[in-house]
């Protein structure tokens, strides 16, 4: 049975990661949270900022795991656009953190360190969809975060032989996402006008922005699959391969919805910079684990929206 320990394990990707390795009844697994959290089904929870170098060390030298997820991380990009400084020590400290625990603690585990598409920054057309030789052009302060992640990621792996697996998803979606993300945002709008908690309008940013949109579960189901000791130091494109306007998203939304819904820019969900078009190749990751997707966006969508409702219809009960 292998010991798993994932960081950021209570948040909306660690969640559902958790409940994919718990399902297959074969792992113990440990979560790490910075903060203190409701319990982890399917594992064990403990609090422990990767801020703090000797409480890391401290934690991966009592468990020894043979996988490590790290997931942890700030991943908001208005809010590092706010605060750059806190985002760079999160991401990059805490992950240097994680690796310099591991080499203290002498443990030797498979690390997979989520990177993210951001860190390719605005590309041509011609570069689309994006595989892994482009360049690495990060064009905003969370993106540079990950990029710095993603580098010292291969540095350890090579200067250190640490079995380090890269990957960079694309925008990934589901249940359980926290409202400042695009369509969890949308979902959220539109089940609280279903009950009258809100106008019948959502507050949109630009609509004309493609993105390669996939399933969370579809994301953890990835990572499962390259936490591999064969391919340390490599790193994959987690990404479905297809372009979808943002437009399409709100539009398949309102469809779903119970009631009229009527939309309004926002100027203050309008991002300083933006990429036109972002879609992704996952070729090497199809090839190397026979990974397919397994939801089709609009079940997706319906999932998210679903969820929203009974998210707020469980708040409309407590009041």
């Amino acid at each position: 049975m292998a010991r798993i320990l994932i960081t950021g394990a209570s948040g909306f990707v660690g969640r559902h990661l958790t409940a994919h390795l718990a399902a297959q009844q074969k792992h113990e697994i440990i979560g790490v949270s910075s903060q203190k959290r409701p319990p982890l089904e399917g594992g064990r929870l403990l609090v422990c900022d990767l801020r703090d170098a000797d409480l890391t060390r401290r934690v991966l030298q009592r468990y020894e795991p043979d996988i490590v997820f790290h997931l942890a991380g700030q991943a908001h990009v208005p809010r590092a656009f706010a605060d750059p400084v806190d985002t760079l020590v999160t991401n990059v400290v805490g992950q240097l953190n994680l690796f310099e625990g591991c080499r203290a603690a002498g443990i030797d585990p498979v690390i997979l360190v989520v990177s993210s598409a951001e860190v390719y920054g605005a590309v041509t057309s011609d570069a689309i969809p994006i595989d892994e030789s482009q360049p690495l052009k990060p064009n905003n302060p969370y993106a540079s975060s990950k990029a710095a992640q993603d580098l010292y990621a291969q540095q350890y792996a090579a200067s250190h032989r640490m079995k380090v697996v890269r990957v960079r998803p694309f925008n990934h979606v589901g249940p359980g996402q926290s409202d400042r993300f695009v369509v969890s945002s949308f979902a959220r709008q539109i089940a609280e006008a279903e009950v009258g908690k809100a106008e019948p309008v959502v507050l949109v940013g630009n609509l004309d922005s493609v993105r390669d949109f996939l399933d969370v579960r579809d994301v953890v189901r990835a990572y499962d699959l390259v936490a591999r000791d064969e391919f340390a130091g490599d790193v994959f494109n987690v990404a479905s391969g297809i372009g979808v306007s943002i437009q399409h998203v709100l539009d398949t939304l309102i469809s779903l919805a119970n009631c009229d819904i009527d939309v309004r820019v926002d100027p203050q969900r309008v991002r300083p910079t933006d990429v036109p078009e972002f879609r992704g190749d996952s070729s090497r990751l199809r090839e190397s684990t026979g990974w397919t997707p397994a939801y089709s966006l609009h079940g997706t969508l319906r999932d998210v929206l679903d969820d929203w409702r009974a998210r707020i219809g469980s708040r409309t009960h407590r009041q």
